[in-house]
């Protein structure tokens, strides 16, 4: 919004401003206003209200927005001929209309309409009807999510449309040479259902905190975003010499705005005011000199206009002095005149006023004015990378990074877009080329991101064979519901009872099988959810273990069954209740027909062997020796079909990279990654507290502040190349990945695909959970992986004083692991743990940033000592750690990676462990586990619980596919310590 009218109550970002006036247009010029403008004079008078008006190339003509036609009570846009004084409408007369600006050398005019808009008319209906009925509205803009940016001739003719997104698109201006458009756009807020609901309340409630600054070409193409900063970012324009742009940023909470210039990209954005107030509506004068705008700094609802030098280093200068609305200044193109908005007429409304300028009065009171006061941020950078490494620049990476805007960073979501934009908008502007596919900055990968339900592929019928009964056909959703993990198929045949559906190994007393005895082989099983109920909590965590409902369908599968059919039983929690269709990131099934049943329709199927549910599961509870664990439910067959829609997505990594020196006589590299992406709301992995639950997880640890540390070294690192390429005897890669909290998705993807041949790697640094230095101790891990880590870290770390803690395992659960297996030596930056870990609570007040910007710097005396060294560092194959971690509710021990973004029937490794058994058996990097133990492996899940059920010490049978052909092997698991 550019500008609103006075005489009533209107909101601005969220805030309400009373204007009074009581000034007529004779005493609109005050002695103050004296010494800048003369001859002032109002311009417009038909109609309720008018302003914003903006002067044609040759001067001659104005065009603005007016409400003036008795048929609607918008605005609509209006040309005004500064010598005859004949007006005429330009924009189509329909729905309303805002923020025109002519096209420098043709006979264009461009303006924000939503006369495309269905409702428009009704809108106006509406409108008109309310101010019939006498009441009165407090005015506001409302950013009506159907305004698009046009084009049209200045006759009213040849009207173009130039976007089409959903969301506010206005505020638009032609760069000096007409070949350009800036713009505000609110689209990044739609659909509105993808927002958090913390966030659909502040679109119902200020849309305008979502407004972005845009680019696009003249005719509507190649249309980009600039900005990525929460708080309304608006009203953009050109400098006259179409090098910058400027516009006002209001904060977060809408109270407070001032001026801003960028670059046309984006980059070197430098602020011009710091009133603590609302200061907007800026504009230059066509020297360039200098810039005018509005500011409410005298009281709040006072706006006057203000003059500044073009880089913000003076104190800005008082024009106006009339109390009331003065604002959306505009000069004319000679810089003689001054066209702006304000109240001060007769009778309080908004109309367009025009004076003279004094071009060299402004200057010679601009040169007068004195410096700002120290400290104050004129002439520095907002946003982008400078080239040092700072505590201050890393809160910044932070704040944006870990702002509830993002939503906390899933993979896959808009806020993980968000995300990579800024990220490759920040190496952009540090000079970094791009390294991703297409010659950009993004590399794309694919995971699984859910599935959806075909309804009409699901089927769960009963045929009764007895005489007396009928068949039952239920209701998919209903009554039935199909697991996420399902195969799509169908399966008919006998039911079998089988009470918990567990297979635990162990002695008497230790062990469960809830299918002794039981004959499973092509029917279908019943299953109750969980585990028993009654059982003390340390028997409920033994079982625990093995009642995941993956594990629990494997069992079935494995034992013959075609079908499993899951309820929670009347003692269980949510009792009756359909399992979800879960995110699964597994890009494998199950290999069995699954589904999710009500007790109703349990009962219904128990009801012919005179058994209910109620009553076995309160003997299966207590584990009672007695207690009848299953059976066949005679005279009775069930038909059951499955069909699911497997959704995958696609995210990307952001690649760039910094070229060798040309006195380099090779192409090596060293590689640097970080990955950004999190939790989300927490829809998977997150150690949430109850009252947490479904809150944003902005993971400003984990791992804003590993991506933050990465930047400042982009930043740091390609000016020092830009002073010294001659010492740059390597080339520098800077990686940063999303499908991390997945399992490793975006790096492995890389290590498959990489942007550079691995071979030309000569090390990978990565940073993940750096901003938690406490008590000065630093972790260092996968030294192990080459014997020049210790070197290099004790030359460092004189200078720096960290206490480190050196730790040799390689195999660590972060991006390391998908770049070690490949022959990389790897190094990994870790601060430690904490209790906010995987929750709501890492947020940006968390972290120590000074320790942070310490970390950055003690990596990039690491990283220089890489690329000046003459020799690569060895790749040491890192015999196995017994105390590393990872998934420690196994008890075996084998050795080997999965390579978690490959989708494939069985387990793909990406590489295996030095001196495990994994690699005593011959296991190699891309192999694929079809068989262990007897039993085939369909998926990950298969593998892990396989494993599980394996002796300590005695030697399991294996195939693997290993480029296309079995391969037998036998490994002896170990004991994991």
């Amino acid at each position: 919004m550019k500008w609103i009218a006075s005489g009533c109550l209107f909101s601005f970002a969220g805030i309400w401003i009373t204007f009074s006036c009581s000034l007529c247009a004779a005493e609109s010029r005050t002695p103050g206003e004296a010494q800048f403008l003369s001859n002032s004079r109002q311009l417009t008078y038909e109609g309720k209200r008018s302003g914003e008006g903006y002067f044609s190339s040759d001067g001659k003509t104005l065009v603005f927005q007016s409400e003036r036609e008795l048929g609607n009570p918008f605005y609509q846009i209006f040309l005004l001929d500064l010598e005859s004084g004949d007006s005429h409408r330009v924009s189509p007369g329909i729905g309303k209309t805002t923020c025109a600006f002519f096209r420098p050398g043709t006979d264009e005019v461009l303006f924000a309409s939503t006369h495309r808009d269905s409702e428009a008319k009704a809108k106006q209906k509406s409108e008109l009807e309310f101010r019939a009925s006498g009441q009165q509205r407090r005015y506001s803009w409302d950013y009506d999510e159907q305004m698009d940016i046009f084009s049209a001739r200045r006759d009213g003719t040849q009207v173009r449309q130039l976007t089409e997104a959903l969301g506010y698109d206005a505020e638009a201006s032609y760069s000096p040479d007409g070949r350009k458009i800036v713009f505000t756009s609110i689209r990044n807020a739609y659909p509105a259902d993808k927002l958090s609901s913390q966030d659909r309340e502040r679109l119902a409630a200020d849309p305008s905190y979502f407004a972005e600054i845009y680019i696009m070409d003249a005719d509507g193409a190649d249309q980009k975003r600039l900005t990525f900063t929460p708080g309304y970012d608006g009203g953009p324009f050109f400098s006259p010499d179409g090098q910058r742009i400027i516009w006002r940023r209001f904060d977060e909470k809408g109270a407070i705005a001032d001026v801003y210039t960028m670059k046309l990209d984006g980059s070197d954005v430098q602020r011009m005011t710091d009133f603590d107030c609302m200061s907007w509506a800026p504009y230059f004068h066509p020297s360039g000199d200098y810039v005018i705008f509005t500011s409410n700094k005298l009281g709040f609802s006072n706006f006057e206009l203000f003059v500044v030098d073009a880089r913000g280093e003076r104190e800005p200068v008082r024009v106006t002095f009339t109390d009331g609305f003065d604002g959306l200044p505009v000069f004319s193109p000679d810089g003689k005149r001054l066209c702006w908005t304000s109240n001060r007429t007769a009778d309080g409304k908004s109309q367009l006023f025009l004076a003279a300028w004094d071009h060299d009065q402004a200057r010679a009171a601009i040169q007068a004015s004195p410096m700002r006061r120290a400290g104050a941020p004129s002439a520095t950078k907002a946003r982008g990378l400078s080239s040092d490494i700072a505590a201050d620049d890393l809160r910044s990476h932070v704040r944006l990074l870990a702002s509830d805007a993002l939503e906390g960073r899933l993979t896959g979501t808009k806020g993980s877009q968000q995300a990579a934009e800024y990220i490759a908008d920040q190496l952009k502007l540090a000079g970094l080329k791009p390294m991703g596919d297409k010659a950009g900055f993004f590399q794309e990968f694919e995971f699984s991101a859910g599935v959806n339900l075909v309804t009409n592929k699901n089927l769960l019928a009963l045929q009764d064979s007895r005489p007396s009964d009928a068949s039952v056909v239920w209701q998919v959703e209903k009554d039935f519901r199909p697991l996420s993990f399902t195969v799509n198929g169908e399966a008919e045949g006998e039911v079998v009872f089988a009470g918990y559906g567990l297979s635990v190994p162990g002695k008497t007393g230790e062990g469960y099988d809830s299918y002794a005895g039981l004959d499973v082989t092509n029917k279908i099983v019943l299953i109750l959810r969980y585990v028993p109920e009654a059982v003390e909590p340390k028997r409920r965590q033994e079982l625990n273990r093995y009642a995941g409902l993956r594990y629990k369908a494997m069992i079935a599968r494995t034992r013959g069954a075609r079908a499993i059919l899951v309820v929670s039983g009347p003692n269980s929690p949510n009792p009756g209740s359909l399992a979800a269709l879960s995110f699964d990131t597994s890009l494998a099934g199950s290999g069995i027909v699954a589904a999710s049943v009500t007790t109703s329709v349990a009962e219904a199927i128990l009801a012919g062997s005179g058994k209910n549910l109620k009553t076995l599961q309160s003997a299966l509870d207590k584990e009672d020796p007695h207690a009848e664990q299953g059976f066949l439910v005679s005279n009775l067959k069930l038909k059951i079909a499955t069909g699911l829609e497997r959704i995958k997505n696609i995210d990307r990594n952001v690649v760039a990279f910094l070229p060798p020196g040309q006195e380099a006589t090779k192409t090596d590299y060293v590689l640097l990654g970080a990955h950004y992406d999190h939790l989300g709301r927490g829809e998977m992995n997150t150690f949430a507290r109850k009252e947490e639950e479904g809150q944003i997880h902005n993971g400003a640890d984990d791992n804003a502040s590993g991506v933050s540390a990465l930047l400042e070294l982009a930043s740091a690192l390609a000016e020092e190349r830009k002073q010294h390429p001659q010492a740059f005897h390597r080339g520098l890669v800077f990686a940063f990945w999303s499908g991390e909290e997945l399992g490793l998705i975006g790096s492995s993807h890389f290590a498959e695909h990489p942007a550079v041949p691995l071979s030309d790697v000569i090390a990978y640094l990565n940073f993940d959970m750096v901003g938690r230095l406490r008590e000065n101790k630093l972790n260092m891990q996968g030294v192990g992986s080459s014997s020049t880590w210790r070197r290099l870290l004790e030359k460092r770390n004189v200078a720096s004083g960290f206490d480190l803690v050196v730790q040799e395992d390689p195999y660590l659960p972060t991006d390391v692991t998908a770049l070690y297996p490949k022959g990389v030596p790897v190094l990994n930056f870790f601060t430690g743990s904490h209790e906010d870990y995987h929750r709501p609570t890492d947020d940006t007040d968390t972290l120590n940033y000074e320790g942070l910007e310490r970390i950055s710097k003690f990596a990039r005396g690491i990283v220089l000592d890489l690329l000046n060294g003459l020799d690569r560092p060895d790749y040491v194959k890192v015999e196995r750690n017994d105390q590393a971690g990872g998934r420690e509710n196994l008890r075996a021990y084998l050795g080997t990676i999965p390579d978690y973004a490959t989708e494939v029937a069985g387990v793909k490794l990406s590489g295996v462990r030095g001196g495990s058994p994994a690699d005593k058996a011959g296991l190699k990097s891309g192999d694929v586990i079809v068989e262990f133990a007897g039993q085939k492996i369909a998926n990950i899940y298969d593998y892990t619980y396989a494993l599980d059920s394996v002796k300590i010490g005695q030697a399991v049978e294996m195939v693997v596919l290993r480029e296309g052909k079995r391969v037998p092997l036998k490994a002896i698991p170990e004991a994991r310590k």
